[in-house]
């Protein structure tokens, strides 16, 4: 028996909806005590594909994706796992409240633009700032290089070196290329994100 819940809160007024969420082989790896909760924040700069990627994962509708002005929330219930990932609006104004979220955040996936290689500055900055958050102390860290199905998408590897993640030495840290839009590299993604789950609980 599964037990799915979809919510989508907008500002000022709010959205319930209920759908099948497909991340049942992702929770199958999460060995551990029952009712685990597993809280992943999903951040990075507006446009980049986070609303798309968190679609992906619950294998929801794609074709119509609008930029998240609140943030969305979505959780899965089976076999004792509850995996509660929350992505919050990129966009500049809403950037200051993503510290509202920081707390008992288990892994923190930073989605990037791979294509919008103007804004790589900016993402780098903010993505620096978030790795020296008190209450981010520790926690493992996921970049997926997003669009790479575009033809002017940077390679992962060339994101790496742009934001010094060689440098990261206080948690463990993973880039990996994707395409929200095409699902291709995402499955892997969390794959890392559940190992890095396990070995910070035993």
């Amino acid at each position: 028996m599964t037990e799915t819940d979809s919510t989508t809160l907008r500002c000022p007024g709010c959205r319930e909806a209920r759908g099948t969420l497909g991340l049942l082989s992702i929770l199958r790896k999460l060995k551990s005590t029952p009712d685990q909760e597993v809280r992943i924040l999903l951040l990075g700069l507006d446009n980049g594909g986070k609303t798309t990627l968190l679609k992906q994962l619950a294998s929801e509708d794609i074709s119509h994706i609008t930029p998240t002005q609140g943030f969305n929330i979505k959780s899965v219930q089976s076999q004792g796992f509850k995996l509660n990932v929350w992505d919050i609006g990129g966009q500049r104004k809403i950037r200051p409240y993503w510290k509202n979220y920081f707390e008992n955040t288990d892994v923190l996936i930073y989605v990037i633009d791979s294509a919008d290689r103007k804004r790589f500055e900016e993402t780098g900055q903010e993505l620096a700032e978030l790795l020296e958050e008190e209450k981010l102390s520790g926690v493992p860290v996921l970049v997926f290089a997003n669009k790479q199905d575009l033809l002017t998408a940077a390679p992962a590897s060339e994101i790496a070196e742009g934001l010094n993640l060689h440098t990261i030495r206080d948690r463990v840290w993973q880039i990996q290329s994707c395409s929200a839009l095409t699902g291709e590299g995402v499955q892997d993604g969390m794959n890392w994100v559940c190992k890095s789950v396990n070995s910070r609980r035993k």
